[in-house]
């Protein structure tokens, strides 16, 4: 599974953290963003790029940490196949990917402290699309999933 990981400069403490937390688990992950406090890059600009590299199957998931967490996640939904879950519990990081299919993980560096976003990211990358859930549920949010994928269709070709 390939990573990408960024964050702006509200971010970067965290980000440093998970990034490090990648590397000891042996990870593949791209960094963008805010990779050095004194030249920051800003939110607007970093899930973009993220959400892109989503988009072309050069990253499977993501990671993306600003102050909130909530600016990353407004911009990277803006893209077409993006699922970006703004959360601030290990509880939500599982349940976004267990029944969301979320494959981007949004934090914020203010809220989130560096041993609780070091487990939400774990939790987030190692959770599947349905795992852990009754069968009829399972079926549920597949068709779900589906139906989601249609109404994207036409709002994206709407915008044509």
């Amino acid at each position: 599974m390939k990573i990408v990981i960024g964050s702006d400069k509200s971010g970067f403490k965290l980000k440093e953290a998970v990034k490090e937390y990648l590397k000891e688990q042996e990870y593949d992950f791209l960094e963008i963003g805010t990779t050095d406090p004194d030249s920051p890059v800003p939110f607007f600009e970093v899930a973009p790029e993220a959400a892109k590299l989503i988009q072309t199957g050069k990253a499977d998931r993501g990671i993306l940490i600003c102050g909130t967490g909530m600016g990353m996640a407004q911009v990277a939904n803006k893209f077409k196949g993006v699922r970006a879950a703004c959360v601030e519990s290990v509880y939500a990081a599982r349940l976004c990917r267990a029944i969301n299919d979320s494959n981007l993980l949004c934090m914020g560096g203010w809220l989130i402290g560096p041993e609780m976003g070091l487990e939400m990211s774990r939790i987030f990358l190692g959770t599947e699309f349905k795992q852990g859930l009754e069968e009829w549920r399972q079926r549920h949010l597949e068709n779900a999933k589906q139906q989601f994928a249609a109404l994207e269709d036409q709002i994206y070709l709407a915008e044509k």
